[in-house]
């Protein structure tokens, strides 16, 4: 069931267009995530569904009933849609559990009293509840915020940037801590992140936006391994560029032929090719010259994988630098010659027009 449905949203900030044309929809129990750099309109988007910017174009339909069109604009308090943001917003002067029950008016006390308790045991908050927001952490802190927008059930919960003020470990604790929450109670789930990981990490699908638009929308696998275009490829991480020139479907590069699938058309091209794609094996011959061979600049150990910096040639004998990224340590000495093969799953052509 179709539970948020955004169709044909425009929105402008004088002579600025933030959002142009976007339409989306989310599913009972599904985490949706727009992703784009700051200023693509992402934000824009979610106050636009939450009623906290006037609907100028389009519509907004909640469970198939329109809350906003160009005619009409219903309250956020009236949508009964959640709201977390990056900074919590938590009231100072009150506790945790009265925090957490200041959406709850209206109820009796013991209903109160139990669905407080049942909301902060839910995100693991519940020996918390008669202590006040500066005494907790910023993740606690974040984890009552998520607690007091779920606390009243609401069909849709709305999240920008929730998770970007946390480190990078409390970071990661949390989230998969709000995912749980979020698909045990079935919420439907828009959320606002410029964190490619971690839309990947939480989203049944992402939106990458830009200027405005929605370039691709789906699942982040196909997002990752079938890029439409150069800008969605390169916001999911480094990305090595090479020119090249299609032919017959085919592009020529030191390191063999790549096929044309996403371009298409014969013509010049660029090549996207993820760090990981760049396969190294070991030279028997220490021949810089041929094409395929490549030096290492440098080697840095990141953890659970290396960087490597290399210098290799194009076909025209020009310098060209990649980046490579293996798992575990591999850091060969600066000098070394390797063999360079690419995962052509990774490697990505499109046209020139296409590429950036």
């Amino acid at each position: 069931m179709t539970t948020l449905e955004l169709d044909n949203i425009s929105h402008a900030f004088g002579d600025l267009l933030a959002v142009d044309d976007v339409s989306l929809s989310l599913g009972q129990g599904e985490v949706v995530s727009l992703l784009g750099p700051s200023g693509c309109g992402k934000t824009t988007v979610l106050r636009v569904a939450a009623g906290l910017e006037r609907l100028q174009r389009g519509r907004v339909r909640i469970n198939g009933k329109v809350v906003a069109d160009e005619r009409s604009d219903l309250a956020p308090e009236h949508r009964d849609v959640g709201l977390v943001f990056q900074d919590y917003a938590l009231f100072p002067h009150l506790s945790v559990a009265g925090n957490v029950a200041f959406g709850l008016k209206g109820r009796q006390n013991g209903a109160v009293r139990e669905k407080v308790m049942a909301s902060l045991d839910q995100v693991g908050m519940g020996d918390y509840a008669e202590a006040f927001p500066h005494m907790l952490s910023g993740g606690q802190q974040q984890r009552v915020a998520l607690a007091r927008a779920l606390a009243p059930e609401p069909q849709i919960m709305l999240l920008d940037e929730p998770f970007s003020g946390l480190d990078t470990t409390l970071r990661n604790q949390v989230r998969d801590d709000a995912l749980r929450v979020l698909k045990e109670n079935k919420t439907a789930t828009l959320l606002v992140t410029h964190d490619p990981e971690e839309a990947m990490f939480m989203a049944d699908r992402i939106a990458v936006m830009q200027r405005g638009k929605i370039l691709q929308l789906g699942a982040p696998s196909e997002l990752y391994c079938v890029p439409h275009n150069g800008f969605v490829a390169g916001f999911f991480g480094e990305i090595n560029r090479l020119k090249g020139h299609a032919v017959e479907g085919s592009v020529a590069t030191p390191f063999g032929p790549v096929p044309n699938v996403q371009g298409g058309k014969d013509g010049p091209v660029e090549l996207l090719i993820r760090p990981e794609a760049v396969k190294l094996d070991p030279c028997e011959q220490a021949d810089a010259a041929r094409p395929d061979r490549a030096e290492v600049l440098s080697a840095r150990l990141l953890g659970r994988s290396s960087l490597l910096y290399l210098k290799c040639h194009d076909l025209d004998g020009g310098e060209v630098h990649l980046q490579a990224r293996a798992p575990g340590n591999f850091q060969p000495e600066p000098g070394q010659i390797l063999t360079v093969r690419l995962d052509l799953a990774q490697t990505f052509v499109f046209p020139l027009e296409h590429a950036k």
